[in-house]
């Protein structure tokens, strides 16, 4: 199976450039409700993942070994891509399997997609993976599914 056809393209994909301030990737996290989201360069390759819990943690800082709460004012001088920890969710070819894209999507709630040149081209949704391994083992329900919605 290819995994173009779980794709959802980056034009539609909500994504941070590494260079925007801590309060605006804040702003777009909110706005669109999500405990994740990628992360860009402004070139368009994919840098890694930044989680709700990232974002906490830059809200802490240590200072002379004790830490101290940042300002909102401070976190328009910090950026994305100084927060996010190791990449958790690291991205996967188009030529992946779905078994390779299975055990991808076991520890988090989407997977990054990238071109040969490492360009981010969208996400494949967990919804999406293990649906696909349902109906793969149900296939008269998925009939039935698409019977309906047609």
């Amino acid at each position: 199976m290819n995994i173009a056809y779980f794709l959802l393209p980056k034009s539609r994909t909500a994504y941070l450039y590494d260079d925007y301030t801590v309060r605006q990737g804040l702003e777009k996290m909110r706005y669109h409700g999500y405990a994740a989201i990628p992360v860009i360069s402004r070139d368009g390759k994919y840098v890694g993942t930044v989680s709700e819990g990232d974002f906490l943690w830059s809200l802490l800082s240590d200072e002379g070994g004790r830490r101290a709460t940042r300002s909102l004012k401070d976190l328009e001088k910090l950026r994305v891509r100084d927060i996010f920890c190791e990449d958790n969710a690291p991205p996967v070819g188009i030529t992946v399997s779905m078994e390779e894209l299975l055990t991808s999507a076991m520890n988090q709630n989407f997977v990054p997609v990238v071109d040969d040149l490492e360009n981010f081209i969208g996400i494949i949704t967990r919804k999406d993976i293990i649906r696909y391994f349902a109906e793969q083992q149900n296939p008269s329900a998925a009939t039935q599914r698409m019977r309906k919605i047609v």
